[in-house]
């Protein structure tokens, strides 16, 4: 299991990485609530250990509303301090599927996480992805916006699912290159631009508004907002 621990005590994060590895898991840590953000909206994992209180912009509470608003239904057991019924209320209200309090047992922790893993195996897979009127069927690979069918290339298809599914976020030209492309390194092409520029004819022109934004310095975002 690929595990994402996001939790910037030195004692706790030892503490579970150690038993988490020793189990078999893989395990990426993040100290800040910002590059657990990133790793969060980026990455792929199986599960998410997510502290509430975190040093940076965003805490745990901000972490777990951006993956659940960005479509990610990775099971997210939040580690806390906090342990009043309002607090727990609040992280699972928030998208958490599990609350667990400090201090704890690594048994415990390690049994909630095979519970989440569980539940997630039988969830039905997601098979469509919407951004306002645009809708894409992962199944039929049909795309249509305001109900009118959207034809797509292969690559344009793999580039407007990727922007779906992190919709409402800056995806950079980078993560655009490694995950549309495979490609690890800057090829120093238009590629990209090309594919965005034909993608934003077919999915923009002619509707309102428009979904598919540039933004400057920084990279692409999908938002009807």
């Amino acid at each position: 299991m690929k595990i994402l621990l996001v939790e910037d005590n030195a004692r706790v994060s030892q503490f579970v990485r150690k038993g988490l590895e020793e189990a078999g898991h893989v395990l990426d840590h993040a100290e800040t609530g910002d590059d657990g953000l990133f790793l969060a909206t980026t990455e792929r994992y199986d599960a998410v250990i997510l502290d509430r209180m975190l040093p940076g912009d965003a805490d745990g509470l901000a972490i777990l509303e951006a993956m659940r608003k960005a479509g990610n239904q990775t099971p997210v057991l939040i580690l806390s301090a906090l342990a009043d019924v309002d607090e727990r209320i609040r992280g699972l209200r928030a998208g958490g599927d599990d609350y667990l309090t400090k201090p704890f047992a690594f048994g415990e922790l390690e049994a909630r996480l095979h519970v989440l893993l569980r539940r997630s195996q039988v969830a039905a897979p997601q098979t469509t992805l919407s951004v306002a009127d645009l809708t894409m069927d992962l199944l039929s690979r049909r795309v249509t916006r305001a109900g009118q069918t959207i034809q797509l290339q292969p690559r344009e298809f793999k580039l407007l699912e990727y922007l779906m599914r992190h919709a409402d976020q800056v995806v950079t030209r980078t993560m655009l290159l490694e995950n549309v492309w495979n490609y690890h390194f800057d090829p120093q092409t238009n590629v990209i631009d090309v594919h965005i520029s034909n993608l934003r004819q077919k999915i923009d022109a002619g509707f309102t508004p428009a979904l598919l934004r540039t933004v400057r310095g920084a990279g692409y975002m999908l938002t009807a907002e």
